[in-house]
């Protein structure tokens, strides 16, 4: 009897570690952490309580993972043609979009109502705007031109907004230029991706490199003129007095460090290029805002 229960326990624990394994993939857990965390460098730097710091991150993250789950229930189809996307919950059939729906749902009206009742009107009605121009505009958009990616990169930019929304209640100058600085990072970061995915997006009818011409010298020009033009916007919080010497040397050297990448990609217009620039992205923004925030005057 006592054998029989604990295999029927082991097979229980399975399914429940298997289930969150799927919801962990829904909310794209790893996209949605660094979302929240440049959020919570809004919030901090804008003078936010730390008491409620955690709260914070939590309507920010369920308003993220809401975003993310809505993507892939309008993108279940082609996520199914992707080698990257296949093995999602939706698209390999181990999730229904009621249940999909219905979790996009709770998350969404959540998180929107802890930052409204917590915090303020002006960062829920924010992250409510960045879930709908995410989910409702930018992922239709894939579908039928590049300039997604443009229009995609201000939801993409919105956390620091919501963070120092939350924070004092109000759209600062420095939640401004921090969401510029991850505006403009976006597009090499992006672009980076396209390169690295291009056969894989194809398959589902997305081409969002920058040119016509896909993997080219001419998709690389845009890439390298984003990343160069990265450095002095990440420089304007020392220039407008909001951070020291120390930071500015490191968002300088971590800059030019990252436009060097895009160098290389221009010259070589290979895709192993495109995966050191890629991976190089993944690290700039969190050094960047850590930077900044540490070194705040």
């Amino acid at each position: 009897m006592r054998k029989d229960s604990s295999i029927a326990g082991s097979g229980i624990g399975k399914i429940f570690a298997a289930r969150l394994k799927d919801y962990h993939m829904l909310v794209k857990f790893r996209l949605s952490f660094i979302v929240v965390f440049s959020s919570g460098i809004g919030y901090l730097f804008c003078g936010g309580e730390q008491s409620q710091f955690f709260l914070f991150l939590l309507g920010g993250f369920l308003i993220t993972a809401a975003s993310n789950a809505i993507n892939q229930i309008i993108e279940s189809d082609t996520d199914q043609l992707m080698t990257r996307t296949a093995d999602r919950p939706l698209a390999a059939g181990r999730m229904a979009h009621t249940e999909a729906i219905i979790a996009a749902g709770v998350m969404a009206v959540s998180g929107i109502a802890l930052l409204w009742w917590q915090f303020n009107s002006l960062s829920a009605l924010l992250g409510a705007l960045s879930l709908i121009s995410y989910a409702f505009i930018y992922t239709p958009m894939k579908k039928v031109s590049a300039i997604a990616v443009f229009i995609g990169a201000f939801p993409g930019a919105m956390p620091p907004l919501i963070g120092g929304a939350a924070a004092n209640g109000e759209i600062s100058n420095i939640a401004i230029l921090l969401f510029c600085v991850q505006f403009v990072w976006q597009f090499p970061h992006f672009w980076s991706i396209a390169w690295v995915a291009c056969e894989d997006y194809a398959k589902a009818g997305f081409h969002l490199l920058p040119t016509a011409s896909g993997r080219s010298k001419a998709s690389a020009v845009h890439i390298l003129l984003y990343a160069a033009l990265l450095i002095p916007v990440s420089l304007l919080t020392y220039f407008l007095g909001y951070t020291g010497t120390v930071s500015a040397v490191i968002v300088a050297v971590t800059g030019l460090l990252f436009f060097l990448q895009a160098v290389h990609l221009f010259r070589t217009a290979d895709t192993k290029a495109a995966r050191s620039l890629m991976f190089g992205s993944f690290l700039y923004l969190p050094i960047v805002l850590i930077a900044l925030l540490v070194d705040q005057i």
